[in-house]
């Protein structure tokens, strides 16, 4: 059920203009196949990179503060939740964890998280200490979770959330892959859904992008530590399927593209550029989304911060 939001206080309105003042909100809305009934609504927000420095855990009680005014009934946490998990010890970033379960905490809906190459933990320590046997144990810790992808009924929609990073080490650490084993998980979640069930894919690292090109030119490929390798394969299971959206992160930009009857959103990030502003002309901010039965609005909306990182 959508509840009506309530009037703007004047600290908002003031935050508001700051973000449109740095190219949000964005909006856009269109034709979808979506669940019969009410409207679902979702928040998506993702890369977080918490860390303690300049001030930013007073920036993620402002964002949760901006996530609980939206009334959503779902919140998806798109990864990258702390920052340099993978190359440090566990008591490195223990901090991080707790400022950023303090802000999880403080959201009201139901979150539901996607492991990040951040969240891993001492996956390759710089150090030179002995990497980890699961680096991805403190955040199923965290989550009360028995793995990292999982499927999530949500009113008349099935939520889908994949483990994208592979562990390679080298110069790439880790590469964007949906393993065998996830993908044969896939494979028979996908056979006890009806193929008329709209579906939400969420991942960390990007399916589809069109980031590289834009920014380094139309022959440009991405890094295989930037987007999912295997993403036709994964892609080809949901033939015969109402696969809606997918929504990714890691790239730190807003943008949408459409194929094939799917809407891809990739969702900015909290931190923007990594606590320094905007990034590629995508400020600090999250998505909200509208799902009703016939259309899909969505806005990436700041929430008002001013980085403060030199």
């Amino acid at each position: 059920m959508i509840r009506p939001r309530r009037g703007l206080t004047r600290r908002e309105m003031l935050a508001l203009s700051g973000a449109a003042a740095a190219g949000l909100p964005a909006r856009a809305s269109w034709s979808a196949p979506g669940a019969a009934g009410e409207a679902l609504r979702i928040v998506f927000y993702t890369d977080v990179h918490t860390r303690t420095e300049w001030e930013t855990p007073r920036a993620l009680a402002m964002a949760a503060a901006a996530i609980n005014a939206e009334k959503a009934e779902l919140i998806i946490a798109g990864g990258d939740l702390i920052t340099d998990g993978f190359q440090s010890a566990a008591e490195a970033v223990e901090p991080r964890w707790r400022a950023y379960l303090e802000m999880h905490r403080a959201i009201r809906a139901r979150v539901e998280p996607v492991l990040g190459n951040h969240d891993l933990v001492a996956a390759i320590p710089e150090d030179g200490a002995p990497p980890s046997a699961d680096p991805r144990q403190r955040f199923r810790t965290a989550f009360s979770l028995e793995r990292t992808y999982r499927s999530v009924a949500a009113g008349g929609y099935r939520l889908l959330i994949l483990d994208s990073i592979s562990v390679v080490g080298g110069d790439d650490k880790y590469h964007g892959r949906i393993e065998a084993d996830q993908l044969q998980w896939l494979a028979t979640e996908l056979e006890s859904i009806e193929s008329s069930t709209p579906v939400v894919l969420a991942t960390h690292l990007p399916l589809l992008t069109g980031f590289y090109q834009a920014t380094e030119g139309a022959a440009a490929a991405a890094p295989a530590n930037r987007v999912v390798v295997n993403n036709r394969e994964v892609l080809e299971l949901f033939a015969g399927h109402n696969l809606l959206l997918v929504l990714q992160g890691h790239l730190h930009v807003e943008e949408m593209l459409r194929w094939r009857g799917t809407t891809f959103i990739t969702g900015g990030a909290l931190c923007g550029k990594w606590w320094r502003g905007a990034w590629h002309g995508t400020g600090e901010g999250y998505g909200v989304l509208t799902l009703r039965p016939d259309r899909v609005d969505w806005e990436y909306r700041g929430y008002g911060w001013k980085a403060l990182r030199p």
